[in-house]
């Protein structure tokens, strides 16, 4: 079941041309009020995550393979309450406007190892074809519907381009610093 009207893409299904920066594995629209971060694995240099700040929210984007004919956001999502509970956090499943999500609050320690508090956070996924992309929202999002409404349609406006090889599933797809945007015809890089 896939809502190609609505996003998040696949590679196969957007015909048409829009100005994106390249991640690899994921296109990321530029927009004017989103400011774009890469996090990089120390040991590996590999791309673990590419987070969007929007207007004191912040989105942190990966995605996973995933099985032709089998959705595993559901499997993921359980995956990632037990990890919560175990770092002795909390979480609770909801549905909101991408579908089934994860509220959670999880653990602060401060420089001494020291319980702080919580911080929130919302995990979403979206179970594409042969992928799954997952998001984790926290900050304004969480509070504030306009800012829920911009973080959602951030998520559904990225584009996953899953490759062809044969990949285990929640195997990571990979991500990379882009070297070079996409810029249409008639747009200029501001």
């Amino acid at each position: 079941m896939h809502h190609s009207a609505l996003g998040p893409f696949d590679s196969d299904d957007l015909q048409e041309i829009r100005p994106y920066v390249d991640f690899g594995a994921l296109r990321i629209e530029p927009r004017a009020d989103v400011t774009i971060s890469v996090e990089i694995e120390p040991a590996s240099g590999r791309v673990l995550f590419i987070t969007l700040d929007c207007n004191g929210s912040k989105l942190k984007l990966s995605a996973v393979a995933a099985p032709k004919n089998d959705g595993i956001w559901t499997e993921v999502r359980a995956a990632i309450a037990t990890r919560i509970q175990e770092e002795g956090g909390s979480s609770e499943e909801s549905v909101g406007a991408l579908g089934v999500h994860l509220d959670a609050k999880l653990p602060l320690v401060d420089e001494q190892g020291r319980p702080s508090g919580y911080r929130l956070a919302r995990y979403v996924g979206f179970d594409g074809p042969r992928w799954m992309l997952r998001g984790e929202i926290s900050g304004a999002a969480l509070g504030d519907i306009r800012s829920e409404a911009e973080i959602v349609e951030l998520f559904r406006s990225v584009v996953v381009v899953r490759g062809n090889e044969p990949l285990p599933p929640n195997e990571p797809l990979s991500l990379n610093v882009p070297t070079g945007s996409v810029i249409p015809p008639g747009l200029t890089q501001s």
